[in-house]
Parts: structure tokens; sequence; C-alpha cells
């Protein structure tokens, strides 16, 4: 059965040049066009597709909006197609997935056929992935029994938090983030598979949503507590001797960057200071490398079925036994405060009894 495709977007030359990638094959069938984010609205409800393709800026009623009437009416896979990596297009690009979106990908650039057709290519595998997300969840069997949240203290004070995301992931990794706090005692660092150009934009994105600042890795700088770091789009992330390096190493996992060569670039070295996060994601990249930091000593933490809109990455994890734990999203922050600020309370306290 073919996958059934709502477009919306004010120009017709765009919705012909969509429909005719999409179309290509028989795989997909583009069952509606909309014009507007109004007309979007009532097409989602009269037709059901199995994924609407959005554009942002529209008449009546813009893409924002209109992806948040569908959330709320008759939630489907939204993917956004942002008209350029500009600080403007990509700030809405992320308003969009916190109201609801799957993902982003920039429009095509008319710069010649063999541009186009790497992107047709690149969208038609997008449609095909996100259109089986399922936006609404409900009960499924329950995951393994997991260790109590008090079990995880171990009496080491951990000072690096390293997060993995994929498909779903800006949101969860939003939702994370904002959770911890300014002067949180830990360095962060966020590998986010992403849309190339659009890394820049989710680091100013997460600085503006959270009270921690957030900004994106550079080579050779030193990290520090109390900042996030995300990777940029193209090169993979690695931490040597407490300094960021970045490199075009050829992708792992068909990802630059790669959550495993991050982790693995953490268990090569002192490990019991680190705690792994992977959140939502297609695939299985970070599953390796999160058995690599657990071996060496750190802590690991995985999202739970229900509240990922992809559970690849955190399912390759758990079936590898790397996850120490294994957690719904909204109850990750409180084992991470376990973890760092709760630990370093009681040294303090053990510290200042001390004779």
């Amino acid at each position: 059965m073919s996958t059934r495709v709502l477009l919306a977007d004010d120009s017709l030359l765009a919705r012909q040049l969509l429909k005719d990638m999409l179309q290509a094959g028989d795989d997909i069938r583009v069952v509606g066009e909309a014009c507007d984010g109004r007309e979007a609205v009532q097409l989602v409800q009269a037709l059901h597709p199995d994924l609407v393709i959005m554009d942002l800026l529209m008449p009546v009623l813009d893409g924002l909006d209109a992806i948040e009437e569908i959330m709320a009416v008759c939630p489907i896979p939204v993917l956004v197609l942002s008209a350029a990596v500009e600080a403007s297009e990509v700030d809405r690009a992320f308003v969009a997935i916190k109201r609801g979106a799957l993902d982003v990908m920039e429009k095509p650039r008319l710069d010649g056929d063999g541009m186009l057709e790497g992107f047709a290519a690149a969208l038609r595998e997008k449609v095909q992935f996100l259109s089986r997300i399922r936006v609404i969840r409900h009960p499924r069997r329950k995951l393994r029994a997991c260790e109590p949240l008090s079990a995880l203290s171990d009496g080491c004070v951990h000072n690096l938090l390293a997060i993995g995301a994929s498909t779903g992931g800006p949101k969860a990794v939003m939702r994370l983030l904002k959770a911890l706090p300014a002067g949180f005692p830990g360095a962060v660092f966020v590998v986010q598979h992403i849309a190339q150009g659009f890394a820049a934009g989710f680091a100013n994105w997460l600085d503006r949503e959270c009270a921690l600042p957030v900004r994106l890795a550079r080579d050779g700088v030193p990290y520090r507590s109390g900042e996030a770091l995300v990777a940029p789009d193209g090169s993979h992330l690695t931490v040597v001797d407490g300094v960021i390096r970045l490199t075009d190493a050829p992708p792992v996992n068909c990802c630059r960057p790669s959550i495993d060569v991050f982790f693995d670039s953490l268990a090569r070295q002192r490990c019991d200071q680190v705690v792994a996060v992977l959140l939502t994601g297609m695939g299985r990249d970070g599953a390796q490398g999160m058995l690599h930091i657990k071996e060496a000593g750190g802590r690991t933490i995985v999202q739970d079925e229900l509240s990922c809109a992809v559970f690849g990455m955190p399912k390759a994890a758990i079936t590898l036994d790397a996850a120490d734990q294994v957690l719904p999203l909204d109850l990750i922050p409180a084992a991470l405060e376990k973890l760092f600020v709760a630990e370093r309370h009681e040294t303090a306290i053990t510290g200042a009894s001390a004779p």
C-alpha cells in the first residue's frame, strides 16, 4: 500500500515540484494539496493522510498555527520544509517541532538536476520513515523491570552529561535541557542527528528555551561545567583530554556527527564521572558507544518506549544490555539530579562534617 501524503504550500510551483518527486515511484501518492494553513487542517480531517509536508509561511493560517490545530484535532506526522537555513526560518522550524512536527528539511535549491535528484531521494526516504511513526501513543507491553532511582547513586561525583538523539530528538532534548537548572554542576554535550545547516539554529533555539546556556561546539576549545554544547552538523564531535575535537572522518552508522563516535571518545578516558543518555531515534547509533561507557564505569540511561517518537536507538542499547536505567523522558531529569546535584550536596555536607 502506498504512503498517502498531503502537501501544504502556497506556491503552486513548489507543490508541483514536490508532487513530481514523491510520485516518481509507486510507493508514495499525493492525496491532497493545500495552499494555506486553514485548508491544510480541513484536508487532514477529510482525507486522513499518513503524513503532511508543511510550509511555514502561508496565508490565512500559517504553518505553525496549522500544525498546532492538526495536533489538536487529528494528530498525524508532519514534516516541515524550511525555505532557507537563515536564522528566522530556522527559528520557525524549531517552533514547529515544539508544536508537534516530527522533523525539518530545507527546501530544494534549484541549482541543477543533481541537487534536485539528491533532495528527492532524501525526501522520499524521510517520508516513508516518518509516515510510520504513531503520533498518538497507546499503552504497550511493559519493559523489563528497572533499578529504582536511588540505586543509581554510586558515590561518584559526575561532571559530564552526554546526550544522543535522532528522529523526534529536538523536542525531547529541549524538554530535558529545560529541566536542568542554570549552574548545572556538569558539562553537557548534545549529539543530535539533524538536517544539514540546522545545528547552529538548534543550539540557538535551545539557548533561548533553557536556563542553561547552550552553544555550538568549537574545535580546540575546553569545555566547562554549567553550559551545554551541541555537535555541529557535518563533523564528528569528540572529547580528548578535556578539549573538544571536531573531525571530518567518514560517517559512522551513516551519520556525521555520530553518537557512537562521541560516546567512544568518552569511553577511552576516565568514565566514572560520565552519565550518558540515549533518547528517541531510528537505527542503532549510540548503542555500542553507550555499552563502552558502561563497561568503562560510566552511568547510562535510555528513554523508554512509550515516551519515544522512535524506539530504535534506545531499544538497541537495551538489547546490548548497555542501559543502567530505562526511564520515561519526564523522569530522566530526576535521575540526573540524583547523579549530579544531589551527589554534590551530599559530598559538601560530608566534607563539612569531617574532622
